[in-house]
């Protein structure tokens, strides 16, 4: 492909030095449309990064565009904090009727604000407000979001240090196969717990990721979250698992820790969780944990009804049946083969790959290799991101809609970027 210099002189002089995501893609998109998006010099880039995840069901999905169309040519309400509302009854109705009670959760639903860090930081405070204790525990390569309390339980450095003020209140335990098995899981967890000289308060909940996105795709076994669950319970600590990423289907279910058949007593959603891209979060949580006074979280923009409206289409066109959880772990295994095969042709390169779902990863030994393959993706039209402690890892989170033959396409560029960059 090639790529004429765009002029990106505007957000060079004007956008802040905080951009990212534009250095890696240094061109000026304009639109999109399902597994798709065009600069305005009309070039087409295969989408494998589908909004960090927001994007489960594509760019401009019609149906879902057609829903919120419909709403805004009405005049239907665009803004209304935690106001009552005919969007927001229609999808709490669906959500309540086609996702939770079929999974046999009868979890309340808090509008904590529209970001995932607004979903973490309501979970962290009401956690703390039941238990009245402050510690959360929460894991290695662990990222929660980038407000101050979010941070905290985040195990990233460089995210960590943009605080400017210590992050406390939050301790790190080794995620699953963190210690490559050379520890039993949670022996040194619980032996703080039980140690009155282990100098650990009491925490009042453990945040974890059944999958993390940004750790570089790190894979919770089923036993290892139900084991987490039991040690939770044992100890009186409440068990928060943030689907932000993995959850809305990317890893197959609805949920990502349905596979482990445990209920967690608060559950962080966002991302694709409004289905078009919208701004939308929800904070869940068993009825007896609803111990806030009104008020007392709150947000301007909880209240999202565009995103009601289109969160509400997407359940009711792909959360109806199983067939989208077939689908994406249909698609899931065409991944993991292409992954293999790369992977075997470069033994002494790749470190690894793995992933479930629609949510994977390829590391490298060389650390900086990762960023190599995606800036010659980017050249030869397929989106990717890199992720990892040291972004050694690339990453790939493709549109649960996208086609078998999108997908082959994007794999068989992944594999060529790869060779080219050797």
């Amino acid at each position: 492909m090639t790529i004429t210099q765009p002029d990106l002189s505007v957000f060079e002089t004007v956008e802040s030095e905080v951009r990212s995501y534009c250095r890696g893609w240094p061109t000026v998109f304009d639109r999109a449309q399902g597994a798709h998006m065009y600069d305005e010099d009309g070039h087409t880039y295969l989408d494998f990064f589908a909004g960090a995840g927001s994007l489960n069901y594509g760019h401009n999905n019609p149906v879902l565009k057609r829903a919120l169309l419909d709403y805004l040519e009405r005049d239907g309400v665009t803004h209304g904090l935690d106001m009552s509302t005919t969007a927001k009854r229609a999808f709490l109705e669906t959500f309540q009727r086609t996702i939770l009670a079929p999974r046999g959760l009868d979890h309340k639903v808090m509008f904590p604000g529209p970001t995932g860090t607004n979903a973490v930081e309501a979970a962290l405070k009401l956690a703390r407000k039941v238990k009245g204790r402050e510690s959360i525990v929460s894991f290695t390569n662990a990222f929660h979001g980038m407000s101050l309390g979010s941070l905290a339980v985040t195990g990233n450095a460089f995210k960590r240090a943009g605080a400017g003020i210590p992050l406390v209140h939050g301790t790190p335990m080794p995620f699953d196969d963190y210690l490559d098995g050379t520890t039993a899981d949670f022996v040194w967890f619980e032996r703080l717990l039980e140690d009155q000289g282990s100098g650990l308060n009491k925490p009042a909940a453990v945040i974890v990721e059944t999958v993390q996105g940004e750790g570089g795709i790190n894979v919770a076994r089923a036993d290892w979250l139900r084991a987490l669950q039991d040690l939770c319970k044992r100890h009186d600590m409440l068990l928060i698992v943030d689907d932000i990423q993995m959850g809305c289907g990317r890893t197959g279910p609805f949920f990502s820790f349905e596979d482990a058949g445990i209920k967690p007593d608060i559950i962080t959603l966002s991302k694709s969780i409004g289905g078009y891209g919208l701004p939308m979060a929800l904070t869940l949580f068993k009825p007896e944990l609803d111990i806030w006074a009104p008020g007392e979280h709150n947000g301007t923009f909880r209240g999202n009804n565009p995103a009601f409206v289109t969160a509400t289409a997407a359940i009711e066109t792909y959360w109806n049946d199983a067939q989208m959880e077939k689908q994406t772990l249909a698609r899931g295994e065409q991944v993991e083969q292409a992954l293999r095969a790369i992977a075997e042709e470069h033994s002494e390169a790749v470190a690894g790959y793995r992933g479930r779902g629609l949510a994977w990863g390829l590391e490298f030994h060389d650390k900086d290799r990762a960023g190599q393959i995606c800036k010659r993706a980017f050249e030869l039209g397929l989106l990717l991101e890199d992720c990892g402690p040291q972004s050694e890892t690339v990453k790939l989170l493709p549109s649960l809609t996208i086609t078998p033959e999108e997908l082959d396409e994007g794999l068989r560029t992944l594999a060529r970027a790869v060779r080219e960059t050797a």
